[in-house]
């Protein structure tokens, strides 16, 4: 167990994600994800969190594990065409993960969803993050627009709002 982070997201204000993330930015993001969708078959999920629970620090766990656990919880494997993807932001770590279904990253490879990352990452070091977050949705609806072009059934299987925890 690291004793730093521990003590980092323990003194963390569980407020921290709300106020990055507010009522306008989360309206801006979902209205973002629904445009992106609009051209592909894929879902998109964005999620942010402030401080991690205490059971998930005191086991070490990554950022990279924390969004596999979210991309279960939240149903993002659950799309017809296993087409989901999760755009998991880690406030306190400061660490941005993006997990695609299987059925994505046959044809995207994680190259493009690591440099979606990094760029968030970026952004977000210099406190741009609705710049940063617009982005990297933009960016991961090209992506799915290219391997994952929409068809003529295009269901929206998964809320657009970002969840912010």
């Amino acid at each position: 167990m690291n004793l730093s982070r521990l003590f980092k997201h323990l003194l963390t204000p569980p407020w921290i994600a709300a106020r990055r993330f507010g009522p306008a930015l989360s309206a801006e993001i979902g209205a973002a994800v629904e445009v992106a969708e609009a051209g592909q078959r894929g879902e998109i999920r964005f999620v942010v969190e402030g401080p991690l629970p205490f059971v998930e620090l005191w086991h070490g766990r990554s950022a990279r594990q924390r969004a596999a656990d979210l991309f279960g919880s939240l149903g993002v494997w659950d799309t017809e065409g296993n087409s989901g993807v999760l755009i998991y932001v880690q406030l306190v770590d400061r660490r941005v993960e993006v997990l695609a279904d299987r059925g994505i990253a046959a044809r995207v490879g994680q190259a493009e969803w690591d440099a979606i990352c990094r760029s968030m990452e970026a952004a977000f070091k210099l406190g741009e993050y609705r710049g940063g977050a617009l982005a990297a949705i933009h960016r991961a609806g090209e992506l799915m627009t290219e391997h994952f072009p929409a068809d003529k059934r295009n269901p929206n299987e998964l809320p657009d709002q970002p969840v912010v925890i």
